[in-house]
């Protein structure tokens, strides 16, 4: 099945996508916009490309387990991205993949503004990843 992994932020929000066969997955490019309905609709055009058949969105959960603001933010945007697409929608723990994103940048010396481009994306990446390891 194909689903699109979401690393929705502030001004930019990443992409990933993963093979049929759940075994790959690829950046899928990245939003930079900040108000909430763009960014669902610029998801939507991306989902319906790809042929999703399901979504999901990174859930920056505090390191206790707790959930503070942006956590509550990135759920009812989930949410709102399932209501408006009619994929369902999941979310899923993003601790620390943003420390990942950035290690793995470091090991690719890709720096300054390149990285600033690209680091949502290799987290939906890393997101990603992480929620197909736990259907296997």
């Amino acid at each position: 099945m194909v689903i699109l992994s979401v690393d929705y932020g502030d001004a930019r929000t990443g992409l990933a996508v993963c093979d049929e066969l759940e075994m790959l997955a690829s950046p899928a490019g990245r939003i930079y916009e900040s108000y909430e309905p763009k960014v669902i609709a610029a998801v939507m055009e991306v989902a319906e490309y790809c042929k999703a058949k399901q979504i999901v969105v990174g859930l920056p959960r505090n390191m206790d387990g707790s959930y503070g603001p942006r956590a509550e933010k990135c759920a009812a945007f989930a949410k709102a991205l399932e209501e408006a697409t009619g994929i369902p929608t999941v979310t899923w723990d993003e601790r620390l993949t943003t420390v990942s994103a950035h290690r793995a940048l470091n090991d690719v010396n890709v720096r300054g503004k390149k990285r600033k481009a690209i680091v949502d994306t290799v987290s939906a990446v890393i997101i990603l990843e992480d929620y197909l390891k736990s259907r296997k």
